[in-house]
């Protein structure tokens, strides 16, 4: 499946995870997702990416392992699914997006916890996320700087 398609099914999920529970599921799935992602780009990616793509799935995996694995069937694992990444831009735009709100979700979490190991699991996450959507912003910027040095046609 798509990359641009995989993150939209991310976001809508986790816009309507609701509980507590649910939502780490979908903040690590998202997680998973861009390590995926970051670690497609990484081997196959335009060149002037591939360091920062390779710290992308450095991040995000440090953002999976923060977190407690959720017991997923291998057929729900979004990022077993990313099979086509056709535009890079597109896809790492809508990752943006979906680790802005994977940090909200995590604050919203962190600050409705009951004990510590909840709070402090979420705030590990939350710096995995910022630290994974600064590394998509940057490959943006590289895509950008990219394209502004190619000769008008």
């Amino acid at each position: 499946m798509d990359a641009v398609r995989l993150i939209l099914t991310s976001r809508r999920a986790l816009a309507h995870s609701g509980d507590g529970p649910r939502t780490l599921t979908e903040v690590w799935q998202a997680q998973a997702l861009a390590q995926a992602i970051g670690s497609r780009l990484a081997v196959s990616g335009p060149p002037e990416l591939r360091g920062e793509a390779l710290g992308l799935t450095e991040l995000a995996g440090r953002g999976c392992g923060v977190l407690d694995a959720p017991d997923l069937d291998p057929g729900d694992l979004r990022a077993a699914q990313l099979t086509e990444l056709d535009d890079a831009r597109e896809a790492l735009l809508c990752l943006s997006g979906l680790l802005g709100e994977v940090g909200i979700a995590l604050v919203g979490i962190a600050s409705a916890a009951d004990g510590e190991g909840t709070y402090w699991q979420c705030m590990e996450a939350i710096d995995a996320a910022d630290e994974s959507r600064d590394r998509v912003l940057e490959m943006l910027r590289k895509l950008a700087a990219r394209e502004g040095a190619l000769p008008e046609r």
